[in-house]
Protein backbone atom coordinates (compact mmCIF):
# COMPACT_ATOMS: atom_id res chain seq x y z
CA UNK A 1 0.00 0.00 0.00
CA UNK A 2 1.20 3.58 -0.65
CA UNK A 3 1.94 5.46 2.57
CA UNK A 4 0.47 8.52 3.79
CA UNK A 5 3.36 11.00 4.23
CA UNK A 6 3.74 14.21 6.10
CA UNK A 7 7.34 15.52 4.28
CA UNK A 8 7.01 17.72 2.08
CA UNK A 9 7.49 16.82 -1.80
CA UNK A 10 11.10 18.39 -2.10
CA UNK A 11 12.18 16.92 0.59
CA UNK A 12 10.67 12.88 -0.54
CA UNK A 13 12.22 13.85 -4.23
CA UNK A 14 15.81 14.68 -2.85
CA UNK A 15 16.22 10.91 -1.41
CA UNK A 16 19.13 8.96 -3.00
CA UNK A 17 16.35 6.36 -3.10
CA UNK A 18 14.56 6.43 -6.61
CA UNK A 19 11.52 8.29 -6.15
CA UNK A 20 8.34 6.98 -8.46
CA UNK A 21 6.13 9.73 -9.10
CA UNK A 22 2.47 9.33 -10.18
CA UNK A 23 1.07 12.43 -11.73
CA UNK A 24 -2.42 12.52 -11.61
CA UNK A 25 -5.86 13.69 -11.59
CA UNK A 26 -8.95 12.49 -10.23
CA UNK A 27 -11.25 12.72 -13.20
CA UNK A 28 -8.95 10.89 -15.21
CA UNK A 29 -9.78 7.91 -16.43
CA UNK A 30 -6.28 6.50 -17.46
CA UNK A 31 -5.16 7.77 -13.97
CA UNK A 32 -7.77 5.64 -12.62
CA UNK A 33 -6.81 2.27 -14.83
CA UNK A 34 -2.98 2.76 -13.74
CA UNK A 35 -4.08 2.32 -9.99
CA UNK A 36 -3.86 -1.03 -9.99
CA UNK A 37 -0.31 -1.17 -11.48
CA UNK A 38 1.19 1.51 -9.64
CA UNK A 39 -0.04 -0.62 -6.98
CA UNK A 40 1.53 -3.77 -8.02
CA UNK A 41 5.03 -1.93 -8.72
CA UNK A 42 4.61 -0.04 -4.98
CA UNK A 43 4.69 -3.48 -3.75
CA UNK A 44 6.94 -5.42 -5.68
CA UNK A 45 9.70 -2.80 -5.72
CA UNK A 46 9.06 -2.33 -1.28
CA UNK A 47 11.96 -0.98 0.31
CA UNK A 48 13.72 -0.01 -2.96
CA UNK A 49 11.86 2.76 -4.09
CA UNK A 50 9.33 4.92 -3.26
CA UNK A 51 5.58 5.32 -4.89
CA UNK A 52 4.57 8.49 -4.45
CA UNK A 53 0.87 10.04 -5.79
CA UNK A 54 0.42 13.60 -6.61
CA UNK A 55 -2.58 15.11 -7.36
CA UNK A 56 -2.28 17.85 -9.45
CA UNK A 57 -5.54 19.74 -8.88
CA UNK A 58 -4.44 19.80 -5.39
CA UNK A 59 -0.21 20.06 -5.73
CA UNK A 60 -0.48 22.85 -8.60
CA UNK A 61 3.11 24.07 -7.84
CA UNK A 62 4.54 21.05 -8.26
CA UNK A 63 2.76 20.11 -11.51
CA UNK A 64 3.76 23.55 -13.17
CA UNK A 65 7.29 23.28 -11.63
CA UNK A 66 7.96 20.26 -13.50
CA UNK A 67 5.50 21.33 -16.03
CA UNK A 68 3.00 18.18 -16.22
CA UNK A 69 0.63 18.97 -19.64
CA UNK A 70 -0.83 15.46 -19.57
CA UNK A 71 -1.87 12.78 -16.71
CA UNK A 72 -0.90 10.57 -15.91
CA UNK A 73 2.96 11.49 -16.24
CA UNK A 74 5.28 9.51 -14.40
CA UNK A 75 8.41 10.85 -13.05
CA UNK A 76 11.41 8.62 -11.02
CA UNK A 77 13.11 11.50 -9.02
CA UNK A 78 16.74 10.98 -7.99
CA UNK A 79 18.24 13.07 -5.49
CA UNK A 80 16.11 15.99 -6.74
CA UNK A 81 16.22 15.17 -10.64
CA UNK A 82 14.51 13.28 -13.01
CA UNK A 83 16.14 10.15 -14.16
CA UNK A 84 13.16 9.14 -16.47
CA UNK A 85 9.71 10.53 -17.43
CA UNK A 86 6.65 9.25 -19.52
CA UNK A 87 3.06 10.67 -20.24
CA UNK A 88 0.32 8.36 -20.74
CA UNK A 89 -0.04 4.95 -19.65
CA UNK A 90 2.33 1.98 -19.24
CA UNK A 91 2.43 -1.53 -18.16
CA UNK A 92 3.81 -2.99 -15.31
CA UNK A 93 6.68 -4.18 -17.43
CA UNK A 94 7.68 -0.70 -18.66
CA UNK A 95 7.27 0.87 -15.13
CA UNK A 96 9.75 -1.85 -13.75
CA UNK A 97 12.45 -1.32 -16.27
CA UNK A 98 11.98 2.33 -15.86
CA UNK A 99 12.92 1.75 -12.31
CA UNK A 100 15.62 -0.80 -12.82
CA UNK A 101 17.28 1.24 -14.44
CA UNK A 102 17.58 4.16 -11.61
CA UNK A 103 18.38 1.85 -9.22
CA UNK A 104 21.65 1.01 -11.31
CA UNK A 105 22.29 5.22 -12.83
Amino acid sequence: MMEQVKETFDQIIGSSTPVLVDFYADWCGPCKAMNPIIKEVADSLKGKVRVVKVNIDKAVAAANKYQVQAVPTFAIFKNGQIVWRHSGMVDKAGLLRAVDSSLTA
